[in-house]
């Protein structure tokens, strides 16, 4: 079965995890995450990814980014990818493949996701019970959006900046989010949406997408389509 196409637009969000094959750690130390964070932010700018928000766990990575080309995120992550293989054998002594497959994505709406995105994987750390808070966990970028960290990785979003004009009440506006947890449902179809390279907006926005792609963004509905079965006397 061939593998289904997956649909990057230019200056459309998307929503990124890669995860290590059989989920296993790809990073074993802090070391291991400096290399993976140079090589991200080498290839971002190479190929003209914005990024917006990320998190380093144990073993996937998330990114929320924008491309200015179709091509930008998989040509990044192609040659990140592959970069940091190279390293993590080299280091460990070991051979093969570590990545489970190609990364997985999905188109995002602004208006609707975006910031939902931002906490979604923030909050990753919060949510595996690795932190109680967000701004406890190093590796993720909840220190420049919710703390003001300077980054050369990091271009807030103009939805981001959107939240306030001022950076201080910016910044306490965005904390103000992280109050409380993503909703459950919201989780399950942002990992649904990721893990099966749909759009993650309303009919409108995924209409667009389709439009503009001439791929389809939604699930297909479970069943046969009407008038499948065959006509018992003509076998039509």
């Amino acid at each position: 079965m061939p593998r289904k196409l997956r649909v990057s637009l230019a200056n459309v969000a998307e929503h990124v995890i890669q995860r290590g094959n059989n989920r296993q750690a790809i990073f074993a130390n802090e070391d291991d995450m400096k290399a993976y964070l140079a090589w991200l932010k080498q290839y971002a700018k190479k190929y003209e990814v914005k990024i917006h928000a990320w998190v380093f766990m144990t073993n996937h990575v998330h990114l929320l980014c924008t491309p200015s080309s179709g091509t930008g995120i998989s040509l990044m992550m192609q040659s990140l990818g592959r970069m940091y293989v190279m390293y993590f054998n080299k280091t460990y002594k070991r051979s093969g493949t570590l990545w489970e497959g190609r990364y997985r994505s999905c188109l995002v709406q602004n208006e609707v996701y975006l910031l939902e995105l931002y906490r979604y994987i923030e909050l990753n750390p919060v949510r595996a019970g690795i932190v109680d808070e967000a701004s406890q966990y190093s590796w993720s970028s909840y220190h420049c959006n919710g703390l003001g960290k300077l980054s050369d990785l990091v271009t807030p979003h103009a939805l981001y900046l959107s939240i306030a004009q001022d950076q201080d009440k910016r910044l306490f506006e965005y904390r103000a989010l992280f109050s409380r947890h993503v909703d459950i449902k919201l989780i399950d179809n942002i990992r649904k949406a990721t893990s099966k390279g749909l759009a993650l907006g309303n009919d409108k926005f995924k209409e667009t997408i389709e439009t503009l792609s001439g791929k389809r963004v939604t699930e297909k509905k479970r069943g046969r389509a009407l008038g499948w079965r065959k006509n018992k006397e003509t076998g039509i």
